[in-house]
This record gives C-alpha cells, structure tokens and sequence, in this order.
C-alpha cells in the first residue's frame, strides 16, 4: 500500500513538474490575401459591427445578446456578447486602430472561462490585393498549461481564424 502511494506521488509530481514547464503563452496566427484593397477589407474588421457578416462564431447562437459602447469604429469601440455555452460571455475592445494598416483589441473571456487574449489583425498591401494576418496571443496560467497537454490552442482556433479570414476575405471581396 505505502509504495502505492509513493509511485502516486512520484506520478503527481512528475505531472505537476511536466504542467509547470509548458510554455507561459501561446499564439495563434493564420493570413490570407483577399483580392481587395486595404481600405475595403479593414473597415470590416475597424467597425465591429460589422463582424456579424463574418465572424465565424456569429452565426453559433442565433439568440445571442450583442451590445455596442463607444465609437462606431476604431480605438475605444467595444463589442460585447453573452450566448450559448458555444459563444459563452466575452468582451472585444479596440484598443489601437490605425486606418487601412492594422487593428488591435483585447479581448476578455467572462464564461464559460475567464481568460483575457490580445489580438491583431494587419493589413498589406499584396499586388492589387491585402495580405490579412489575424493573430491572438495570451498567458497561459497552470490550468491552461494543464488543458494544452492534450488540446492544442493552435489547432482548436486556428481553423476558425482560417474560416473567419476566407468569409472576410468574401465579404470585401464583393463589395463595389
């Protein structure tokens, strides 16, 4: 029984040392090049309002509650929501915003976890297209390092940054 437990510990601690180690921040970056300026794909993205045409989490819940503070556009706009357990409670506020070159926001989790991320989206000139990145970066505390041993943050958002990317890129794409 005593070397149970001992074996027990040494696996405890082991895990916990494994946990600990994991790197303190993760990063998500996807880009494409949208076949349109600058100056229509950027206001998609500066007027947040207009995420419901492309968001790929817009259309999760349709019995979201979306709310609007602040300017229409640009530093200081807020978005915030509060939905499904598949869109949970957030909050995005445009923290910098810097016509037809980049925008960046901080984004705040309430539920169904409390986390706050960074994001960046940038716009370059490509030919006579845009070269959109959208990144997202954050700390990860203990429980987080704990949950990446087995879900991979990469791979879990990655894929919604590439679908909200291909719909925006539609979007300016078809504007006149």
């Amino acid at each position: 029984m005593l070397a149970l437990l001992a074996i027990a510990a040494v696996v405890v601690v082991g895990l916990v040392v494994v946990i600990a180690m994991q790197p303190p921040t993760y990063t998500v970056t996807r880009s494409a090049t949208v076949a349109a300026p600058p100056a229509k794909v950027y206001p998609l993205v500066n007027e947040l309002r207009q995420w419901q045409d492309w968001s790929p989490w817009a259309k999760l819940d349709p019995a979201v509650r979306n709310t609007f503070e602040g300017p229409a556009a640009g530093t200081g706009a807020i978005f915030a929501w509060d939905g499904n357990s598949k869109v949970g409670v957030g909050r995005m506020t445009i923290t910098d915003s810097r016509t037809d070159a980049s925008v960046r926001l901080t984004l705040a989790f309430i539920r169904p976890f409390a986390d706050t991320s960074q994001v960046a989206f940038t716009f370059v000139p490509e030919g006579q297209g845009t070269r959109v990145t959208w990144t997202m970066t954050g700390r990860r505390k203990f429980v987080a390092k704990a949950m990446c041993l087995v879900m991979n943050m990469d791979k879990m958002i990655g894929g919604d940054f590439e679908r909200g990317l291909a719909q925006l890129g539609a979007l300016a794409e078809a504007r006149p």
